[in-house]
């Protein structure tokens, strides 16, 4: 995980949209930013509408939500559409974003080892300043918990 207090690395990327992000373009708005595994698996589901379910509030306090996964825009697409996400979900198949966030750990599954995205989130100030950094987040617990950070 990157270190709170630290300027949040900068980068452009695509959405579900084919529309581009760059986090300085949001320079001035707090950015909730959360890595997830995979579209459409129960546990990225559960967080995506849990932060769907909140954006308003989030909103109201001056935050955006980004979503970030190596799943292709075209995945993407289907992922947003299927559960009505308000927010963009950024596509990072060569996972650049990804490790540059620190986010690309080793996991393991029944026994077997292999990389993959820690479901972690970033909380980034109005400066661009990382304020809370969160690993291993629980998928249910995570968009209220960020919803309260702000």
């Amino acid at each position: 995980m990157l270190l709170v207090g630290s300027q949040a690395p900068d980068f452009t990327l695509y959405d579900q949209d084919g529309k581009e992000h760059s986090l300085s373009s949001y320079q001035g708005r707090k950015v909730i930013l959360y890595f997830y595994p995979k579209d459409s698996t129960s546990g990225c589901t559960t967080q995506a509408c849990g932060f769907r379910d909140r954006y308003p509030a989030i909103k109201e306090k001056g935050a955006v939500v980004l979503g970030i996964s190596k799943d292709s825009i075209k995945s993407h697409q289907k992922f947003a559409a299927s559960n009505d996400l308000p927010f963009p979900v950024l596509s990072d198949p060569q996972c650049k974003v990804i490790q540059m966030y620190d986010v690309w750990k080793e996991k393991s599954m029944y026994g077997k080892k292999y990389m993959g995205v820690e479901r972690s989130t970033y909380l980034i100030d109005e400066n661009g300043v990382i304020v809370k950094a969160l690993s291993k987040v629980k998928p249910k617990d995570n968009p209220a918990d960020m919803l309260e950070a702000l």
